[in-house]
């Protein structure tokens, strides 16, 4: 697999700038998992963090669940990696853990959070609420978040790609 990683359009509106730089970032992340097996994905070079490459993709699948399931949609879609009994379940895994069966799951979750936004206006609001202030969150706020968390996680997964094989680039 070859992961192509497209800028949005510099014309863009705003709604296709917004699903576009989510999807630039999603692919960044692919990007940077590419060419390793599944024993350089699970590594956690940088202790005492437990971050791995696995461990983002499969935290940033129950982000997507999170936030296109849980939040907008206010559905409980149950979990897929963290309990009440391990919170950071999403970075603790066993050899079990494949690329596959992982890159199938954030796809899947992908795929779910592009149908649960699809209809949607960005001044739409969520039907789930924050914890913090009880408020609403309109679409445009999830998407921004979206790419925040991403960037954010993009930036980790460059510093464990260069630990395991030496890899960089933007």
């Amino acid at each position: 697999m070859t992961i192509e990683r497209r800028e949005p359009a510099l014309n863009a509106g705003e709604r296709a700038m917004l699903e576009g730089w989510l999807d630039y970032h999603r692919q960044t992340l692919a990007w940077k998992c590419e060419g390793l097996t599944d024993a350089q994905l699970r590594t956690q070079p940088l202790e005492p963090s437990e971050l791995s490459l696995l461990g983002l993709v499969r935290h940033l699948s129950e982000v997507e669940r999170f936030w296109f399931h849980e939040v907008l949609l206010g559905e409980d879609p149950g979990i897929l990696y963290c309990t009440e009994e391990d919170p950071d379940g999403d970075f603790h895994f066993t050899e079990a853990a494949t690329w596959d069966k992982t890159y199938a799951v954030w796809q899947d979750e992908i795929e779910n959070a592009r149908r649960n936004a699809a209809g949607l206006g960005l001044d739409d609001f969520s039907r789930g609420r924050s914890r913090s202030s009880g408020e609403a969150f309109n679409l445009r706020w999830i998407y921004t978040h979206m790419i925040e968390e991403y960037a954010r996680h993009n930036g980790h997964a460059d510093l464990i790609r260069e630990r395991i094989d030496g890899a960089t680039g933007d």
